[in-house]
């Protein structure tokens, strides 16, 4: 076709236009909300490095619930606080768990709302890391792998619908689907963190989670930056082992692993918009220079190009109203 026959700003003329001929969709059906759950009454602590995110109690989850569900959003994924830590980590898989305790409340408050709940035991250990440590501070992988199949387990068994192990364990994901698939919970879906990244843009979360490791760093255990092939041989790697879904974390500085993650399996593919790239956006838009909505949409437009089928991120409820506001159409 000659350049004098083809003009393409013809189906740019009109907002039905575009629309009609966009070639990427998003919509609040592609969202999961992450949130924070902890111990106490009439907790509503807002996460100072995560403007309109806050650490919540089992008795106002409930509202933030209902809200959530109202907006459409199919899902949330869960972050606990323990009330106390250990080198065990042991809260992560008590009955009485924090995270335990939302996933009941979820189910009795919004039942048709998917609870995600986040496998590890950063959050819990004394140490700050993602598995048992031996005395010179190494992370001991297999010893590690029945603590995450504990907590996996007592997640499925409050009434968890996926679970998702972030821990960045070799071997993780076939615990923990044998150990489910055992005890009568073969019908709980894996979604396996199989390409997370040891990223500087997780600061504001440990802060949320207060998970900061308290010596060294998670370079032994998390992906390191400049590795592509290593990323998908992961993918394979826990599809291989019985992961539902697969995941890519996080999602902007690595859209390009998204791309090839996709070109190597059908699964559902997720991926994290995390908290360092939540925060840089509402900075920038506390500050006035950028339009805040316009923006997190072509971040998350961008991230659904690349191939993402899900994406988690904290823009969830921003993004759901900017869709009601418009009538269901991207702003």
């Amino acid at each position: 076709m000659s350049e004098m026959l083809y003009r393409p700003r013809r189906l740019r003329r009109s907002d039905a236009l575009r629309r009609l001929v966009a070639e990427t969709t998003l919509t609040v059906h592609d969202l999961i909300y992450p949130l924070f759950v902890t111990h106490g009454q009439s907790v509503q602590e807002e996460i100072a490095s995560m403007p309109g995110n806050f650490r919540w109690s089992i008795d106002l989850l409930t509202g933030e619930i209902e809200r959530i569900a109202a907006l459409g959003i199919p899902g949330v994924l869960l972050f606990g606080l323990p009330v106390s830590k250990d080198m065990e980590g042991s809260e992560a898989y008590a009955e009485d768990g924090i995270v335990q305790q939302a996933v009941r409340a979820i189910k009795k408050t919004a039942p048709g709302l998917l609870a995600v709940t986040d496998v590890c035991l950063c959050e819990y250990t004394s140490h700050g890391h993602c598995g048992r440590t031996d005395s010179n501070g190494q992370v001991l992988n297999d010893p590690t792998l029945e603590l995450l199949s504990r907590t996996a387990l007592s997640h499925a068994q409050a009434g968890a619908d996926i679970v998702a192990p972030s821990d960045m364990m070799d071997g993780r994901v076939r615990a923990i689907r044998q150990d489910l698939d055992a005890e009568g919970f073969s019908h709980i879906a894996v979604m396996a963190y199989s390409a997370k990244y040891a990223s500087g843009f997780y600061g504001p979360f440990r802060e949320a989670a207060d998970s900061a490791p308290q010596f060294g760093d998670r370079k032994s255990y998390q992906m390191d930056p400049p590795n592509r092939r290593e990323a998908l041989r992961e993918v394979k790697l826990d599809i291989a082992e019985g992961a539902d879904m697969v995941m890519i974390k996080p999602a902007l500085a690595y859209l390009d692993i998204i791309r090839e993650a996709r070109a190597i399996t059908d699964l559902p593919l997720v991926a994290y918009n995390v908290s360092g790239e939540f925060s840089m956006v509402k900075a920038a838009a506390m500050n006035g220079w950028i339009d805040e909505k316009r923006v997190a949409t072509e971040i998350l437009l961008g991230i659904k190009r690349a191939g993402a089928d899900i994406i988690l991120t904290y823009h969830a409820k921003e993004m759901a109203r900017w869709l009601i506001e418009n009538g269901g159409h991207l702003p």
